[in-house]
């Protein structure tokens, strides 16, 4: 492939960067100061200190939701404070409507839009970009998270901090704090960005100190105030915490007749505050019984589905290490490490022996990331993202090693350089019963993109494969652009994916491709008490192989509602166009051959209810064609809350498929009952089945857990797989785990 391609897609992106990436920032206006307490704050949620009542305060709260730059109707009040071990955050919470709170349950690290709650967001390096974030509902329950790419809330970060909550007629009251041990920052730095909202359910408006204009994300520090200290911050001290576990459990599994398998584990993690910006992760023996299921899919299409990361461990700092190229073209995918297939083509675990993650700040404008895992020697297995051997079953012990660099440029944009290595241990390149090659590497670079005022985001990337077969096109490239305001949302993404491109660690969708796409969406906001914006959207698709014929060509005209009551409603019609460049078997004994062309027309409708509501519901509906036949596809899912304890809820997909000839006709089930009953903040029990037609399966997960103590838990999980019809079992476990959190 000729680079002269890649730069002729690359260059009308960042000229148009360029053009359009300057901004004022306007939110500097809003300064709050932060008064060093000569004594500790008692944390009852009772504002009675004296250092509440002469402190500065955040008052006269916007409305982002359902209109912008007017004063909210329930007003808040925040004041923040500090000493050397807590920065101590407290406020009041003015209620304005006797109605009860919306609150879906006592879990921590609830879901920020369907719950009350009022959440601080911290930057305290002033990049706009990264952060933290803490938040609190009326009963008290907490959320704390990673602010990446300038608004996005990543909530599996868990870490310890405090807080109380008073409830009166009027007002809700609260107190946090949060140890300086927790954050990342630089103590040298006596400014912070920082951003308040408040989610009022009850009088369904969304409110912040900062003016934040709608079809914006409220949380974005595009738009944050500015926090100064009148005294010098802390300095970091060590901080190492020291995460150890036990677990468990007895397996069987019934299709293979073998006796009960007993097992008993014991591992740590470990994180070390390497400086007060730069964190090490250790983990021995890590044990992931405890994760909840994948939500199971009925996969209709020719490609591999993307299930994201559960595990805790790979999940802080993931935009650090597992955001480079785009979503189908990922050179790093965590699931790669410690799952598996075995030679039926079913997921299994493979043990990871050890595990090091170093992430963080170098200073204001740099962030670092390496990573490094080893698993053991597993017989019978395959790793998942390699299709070049075929047949074999010795997966030889892996050592998986990333690396990342990024650098701060411009304002809040970035650019890094990433390196991916997988190296199997002790590799005999005469064992022809090997799964794995010797090694794969990728190495790349990644520009991201996001002006000053939120409107421009983009990402432009080119990555190299390299392997012991020395291949042609073996890289992707791709640009991403998109141009948002209060009214419009236009982009465009172009990228190309070389036929030899062999990213056995990412998540590679396809290969030999180059991609066109565009998106457009117009928002209308009448003065409407019942509609709070709606317009047309539009996508159009276009594929073709490096030879620049069309494989692919399809569009989506739509038109969408949102309504002040948070429903929504969506209606659209396609065209899609798909040439086979393989053979492509949509069901069993029914295949449609390499080289076929196919063209379809289908509609489809989305929409769901107000989700305040104790009791609502969403639907989806498609029907059309489907290659050579037709097909309609329906989802649904229906929630009850008992609330804040008891969640109920049925998810529920049908597929049929008509294709002609004999073996063309199919209806496809999953059905997903789940149970989520939260006795306490500390106490929980989720139950979850899982029907699913297409892999003749029943799953039952159900996964209770004691949080004893703050971030120290206790799991009991019971797992059992059927056949649907007989209701045989096919395996079941039952496990055991407790941690504890140690500061050392």
């Amino acid at each position: 492939m000729n680079v002269g391609w890649f730069k002729a897609v690359f260059t009308p992106f960042l000229l148009l960067y360029f053009l359009n990436a300057t901004g004022q920032r306007y939110a500097d206006q809003y300064r709050l100061q932060a008064s060093k307490t000569p004594e500790p704050i008692v944390l009852d949620g009772k504002l009675e200190e004296p250092i509440w009542q002469s402190s500065a305060s955040a008052t006269d709260f916007l409305q982002s939701f359902p209109e912008d730059s007017v004063p909210a109707i329930a007003q808040t009040k925040i004041m923040i404070s500090f000493n050397d071990q807590f920065l101590y955050i407290g406020g009041i919470c003015y209620e304005k409507t006797d109605k009860p709170d919306v609150i879906t349950s006592l879990r921590r690290d609830f879901t920020w839009s369907r719950n009350e709650n009022i959440s601080v967001y911290i930057d305290p390096f002033n990049d706009y970009t990264n952060g933290f974030t803490f938040g609190l509902t009326p009963l008290g329950v907490q959320r704390e998270g990673l602010v990446t790419n300038g608004a996005d809330v990543r909530t599996d970060w868990d870490n310890k901090w405090f807080s109380a909550v008073q409830k009166y007629e009027d007002r809700w009251e609260f107190e946090m704090a949060i140890p300086f041990k927790t954050l990342r920052y630089d103590d040298s730095n006596d400014q912070w960005n920082i951003v308040f909202l408040r989610n009022n359910l009850k009088l369904n408006e969304r409110t912040g100190w900062t003016i934040v204009p709608q079809g914006f994300s409220s949380s974005a520090f595009a738009f944050a105030g500015r926090l100064t200290f009148d005294a010098p911050l802390p300095k970091a001290g060590a901080n190492f915490v020291f995460i150890p576990f036990v677990a468990s459990n007895v397996n069987k599994d019934f299709e293979e007749g073998e006796p009960a398998q007993r097992e008993l584990d014991t591992g740590f993690d470990a994180k070390i505050g390497v400086t007060s910006a730069l964190n090490l992760d250790l983990t021995v023996n890590p044990d992931f019984s405890q994760v909840e299921v994948d939500r199971q899919v009925t996969n209709l299409s020719r490609f591999e589905i993307f299930f994201p990361e559960r595990r805790q461990f790979f999940l802080e700092n993931q935009d650090l290490f597992g955001e480079g190229g785009f979503g189908s073209t990922r050179p790093f995918f965590s699931r790669r490490i410690g799952i598996a297939e075995d030679t039926a083509g079913n997921a299994i675990q493979v043990p990871i022996v050890y595990g090091a993650r170093l992430s963080g700040k170098l200073g204001q404008k740099w962030r670092v990331g390496f990573l490094n895992m080893q698993t053991r020697q597993e017989d019978g297995a395959t790793l998942t993202g390699i299709d070049e051997i075929k047949n074999t079953y010795k997966l030889l012990s892996q050592n998986y090693t990333v690396g990342v660099l990024q650098r701060q440029v411009f304002d809040r944009s970035n650019i890094g350089i990433v390196a991916v290595n997988r190296q199997a241990m002790n590799f005999d390149d005469s064992d022809t019963t090997l799964s794995t090659t010797e090694y794969n590497r990728v190495i790349g670079m990644d520009y991201n993109l996001i002006s000053p005022d939120g409107r421009w985001e983009g990402d432009f990337y080119y990555h190299q494969s390299f392997d012991p077969e020395r291949r042609d096109d073996a890289f992707s490239g791709g640009a991403f652009l998109r141009y948002n305001t209060t009214r419009l949302e236009i982009g465009g993404i172009s990228s190309i994916v070389g036929d030899g491109y062999n990213a056995e660690v990412g998540f590679i969708q396809r290969k030999n491709i180059f991609r066109f796409t565009n998106f457009a969406e117009y928002r209308i906001y009448p003065e409407s008490k019942m509609i709070n914006n709606h317009g047309p959207t539009g996508r159009w698709n276009y594929f073709t192989d490096l030879n620049f014929d069309r494989t692919d060509f399809g569009y989506t005209l739509g038109y969408q509602f949102q309504f002040n009551n948070t429903a929504e409603l969506w209606m659209g019609v396609s065209e899609t166009f798909e040439k086979l460049l393989d053979d492509f078997e949509p069901l069993d004994d029914y295949i449609l051959a390499e080289n076929t062309s196919y063209t379809w027309r289908s509609f489809g409708a989305e929409f769901n209810t107000d989700r305040r509501k104790l009791l609502s519901f969403f639907g989806e509906l498609e029907v059309g064609g489907f290659y050579n036949g037709t097909i309609m596809n329906f989802a649904t899912g229906i929630n009850y809350r008992y609330q804040p304890y008891l969640n109920l809820t049925l998810d529920a997909e049908y597929n049929r498929l008509d294709l002609p000839g004999e073996f063309g006709q199919a209806d496809f089930w999953l059905i997903s009952p789940r149970m989520d009953l939260t006795f306490t903040d500390t106490l929980f029990l989720t139950t979850f089945v899982q029907y699913n037609e297409q892999a003749d399966n029943v799953n039952v997960n159900a996964r209770f857990q004691w949080r004893y103590k703050p971030v120290s838990d206790l799991f009991v999980v019971y797992t059992d797989n059927y056949l649907p019809n007989s209701f045989e079992a096919k395996s079941r476990a039952l496990v055991f785990k407790i941690t504890y959190w140690l500061n050392i």
